[in-house]
């Protein structure tokens, strides 16, 4: 489904991607981890039109999207829930959710959709007249994932979706992705919680200051030693 190749990112002086590939196949979890600074949302940002690459291409069903207007490839089907929520604190919940999908023009479907987002986040059902700046952040993180499937994508990528939200809630948090991917949606996952990440995964990929170093099922990524000690917190 998405394909990058040889991809390299420059911010004036620092090469913040290296010639980095990246696949990642229809229906599945792939997930990117990484510390602060090895490039992780930098690789999102590159594939969504935010950044532009220096090097290599990033490709979505065979087609070149590298250099597409954002909004473009957001009508294909990709979309990015940013690290930090980046809801609209004056609009209602309701009101953030329409915004997810202003590209669409299937009234009827939206209103099923947005029923959906009720269904998996009943939490946000409650509070669909609140204003989303007074909403917890575990909230906030659930309204930003619901507004990201109000546009219905085929791919969805989500930048720290647990950071700075309590245990019982990154759980359901990552409930509802391995929902999500059930029901038909692949998603590339960038995340610091490298345990919770490489479980739900059915492959990794492990970026270090701008290169892949290592990569593989996320199961067997859980069980490098490797891994387990630089992201995990495991002695060898």
């Amino acid at each position: 489904m998405l394909e990058i190749k040889n991809l390299s990112v420059h911010y004036g002086g620092i090469h913040a991607l290296q010639g980095i590939d990246l696949t990642v196949p229809g229906g599945k979890i792939v997930t990117l981890i990484g510390a602060n600074g090895a490039g992780k949302s930098t690789t999102l940002r590159t594939i969504v039109g935010l950044v532009k690459p220096t090097e290599g291409k990033v490709m979505l069903h065979d087609t070149v999207i590298s250099g597409m207007p954002t909004q473009d490839i957001v009508q294909r089907g990709l979309v990015l829930v940013p690290e930090g929520r980046r809801i609209f604190p004056n609009l209602t919940v309701e009101e953030n959710l329409a915004l997810g999908a202003y590209a669409r023009n299937d009234k009827p479907g939206v209103l099923k959709d947005l029923e959906h987002v009720f269904e998996l986040f009943p939490r946000l059902k409650e509070r669909r007249t609140q204003k989303g700046g007074t909403l917890s952040g575990g909230e906030q993180q659930m309204l930003a994932v619901g507004r990201g499937l109000m546009s219905r994508p085929k791919l969805l990528m989500m930048d720290e979706p647990s950071l700075g939200l309590a245990p019982l809630i990154v759980k359901m948090i990552f409930e509802i992705i391995k929902q999500i991917n059930a029901e038909g949606t692949t998603v590339l996952l960038v995340e610091q919680n490298a345990k919770a990440a490489l479980e739900v995964a059915d492959y990794g990929y492990v970026l270090e200051t701008g290169r892949i170093t290592l990569q593989g099922a996320g199961r067997d990524l859980l069980m490098d030693d490797r891994v387990r000690k630089a992201y995990l917190g495991e002695a060898q």
